[in-house]
């Protein structure tokens, strides 16, 4: 047993860490897996952004040199020069935040290329007229504007491909990790379990070993017990009665040759009293040790005889049915026959019962014997375990190859149903 605790203690342990490992394994590639992803959301958010201020810097300027070439007196210029100013800010901000990074290079040069492209443009603002040489040079600044922001998105979507790479490995290594630690816990519990079942049954076959020697010893006992009552009843019956019988018969001649009235005369009457008492306490305790009508005439007629002496001396009336008139093997009979002694024993110091009912007849090849009482009864959990008395029928039921079933409550008393085979008990055979 301490074996098998030991097992499983150590198996748990171990499934539980495997577990635990391989929950934390989880946990770790899942964050990172979170952080992947978020660094690639906020990389596109930033680009995007980026996209969106220079194509909202590009139509305010498109807008205003379009003015500038057709109407120059109606554009405002102050308002074209602070969008040009609110998109420089905003943009300085996406560089300082951005510029931190791997990146920062590119970002650098995307900020160079959009300060010379807004001074160029305020320059070009405060002419009445824009001149085609600073068109031209204004284009040509937008067109490296153009090409810092093209290679930043170049640089964000390889690094978008390096973040998918990176998550679809950590997935596989996730993936291949916990495969790994589920068919490490899989195996411990495997193993634990084969030793777990493997220690149980051999605790089990020693267990029913000992339970058979037990049986065994159990039968041996009870039928020692039985051979020396029987025994001592015989001595009982046949040696001190009949010596008893002797000297009632020699006190009798004697009484026989003494006056009516004399002192001699009462002595030996009184012995004669006292003589015929102690045969029928001899006869009393000889039938109790082992009746002899259990022996010359069978279970049936020991039952009903034990049944009327218990009812003369407890006052508590019996009804008892006999369906089975048949002879028994006699150690069936003997383990019966004490069954139900030992119930009637218990009816009349514990039950309180103000009247019991025996019934004994045969079922399917077995003979089955019914012991109820109208008493207060007994918790469950003591039917279950019980004294000494109880333990005792329950061994003898199982001697005589048999079964004893108990059922008690506070209203119903208590119901001891015995069942036994016709022949003769198989473990007496056992050696």
């Amino acid at each position: 047993m301490r074996n098998l605790i030991r097992v499983l203690v150590i198996g748990f342990a171990a499934v539980i860490a495997l577990l635990a490992a391989a929950a934390a394994t989880g946990i770790y590639n899942a964050r990172a897996i979170r952080d992947s992803a978020a660094t690639l959301v906020h990389d596109q958010l930033v680009i995007e952004q980026l996209l969106d201020e220079v194509q909202r810097e590009q139509t305010v300027l498109t807008a205003a040199f379009y003015s500038l070439s057709s109407t120059p007196d109606a554009i405002d210029r102050d308002s074209v020069l602070a969008d040009i100013d609110q998109t420089d800010r905003e943009i300085r901000a996406l560089v300082a935040e951005a510029s931190q990074g791997q990146d920062a290079g590119a970002w650098n040069e995307l900020q160079n290329a959009m300060l010379a492209f807004s001074q160029e443009a305020r320059m070009l603002l405060t002419h009445r007229k824009v001149p085609a040489a600073g068109s031209r040079e204004l284009f040509a600044l937008h067109e490296d504007v153009t090409r810092a922001v093209a290679r930043l998105v170049d640089l964000s979507y390889a690094r978008a491909i390096q973040t998918k790479d990176n998550v679809d490995r950590q997935a596989d290594r996730l993936a291949e990790e916990t495969r790994i630690l589920l068919g490490a816990s899989i195996g411990v519990a495997l193993v634990c379990a084969v030793l777990t079942v493997r220690i149980a049954a051999r605790v089990f076959r020693q267990m029913e070993f000992q339970t058979s020697e037990l049986s065994r010893v159990s039968f041996r006992l009870l039928e020692s017990q039985e051979l020396t009552a029987r025994r001592f009843a015989h001595e009982l019956h046949d040696e001190l009665g009949g010596s008893l019988t002797a000297i009632r018969t020699n006190l009798s001649a004697l009484q026989a040759r003494l006056p009516g009235n004399g002192a001699e005369r009462s002595r030996i009457d009184d012995c004669l009293r006292l003589v015929d008492e102690s045969i029928s306490n001899v006869r009393e305790l000889s039938q109790l040790l082992r009746p002899t009508i259990l022996d010359d005439f069978g279970l049936d007629a020991g039952i009903h005889w034990l049944v009327t002496r218990f009812s003369e001396r407890t006052g508590i009336p019996v009804e008892y049915k006999a369906e089975f008139k048949d002879r028994l093997p006699d150690e069936t009979e003997t383990h019966l026959f004490r069954i139900v002694q030992e119930a009637l024993t218990n009816i009349a110091r514990h039950s309180g019962a103000t009247q019991a009912s025996i019934h004994l007849r045969p079922e399917g090849g077995r003979v089955r014997l019914t012991i109820h009482d109208n008493g207060k009864g007994f918790p469950a959990k003591n039917a279950q375990h019980g004294g000494m008395g109880l333990s005792g029928m329950r061994a003898r039921a199982r001697s005589a190859g048999g079964e004893l079933a108990i059922k008690s409550s506070p209203d119903g008393g208590v119901t001891i149903d015995v069942s036994a085979p016709l022949s003769k008990p198989a473990v007496e055979e056992v050696v």
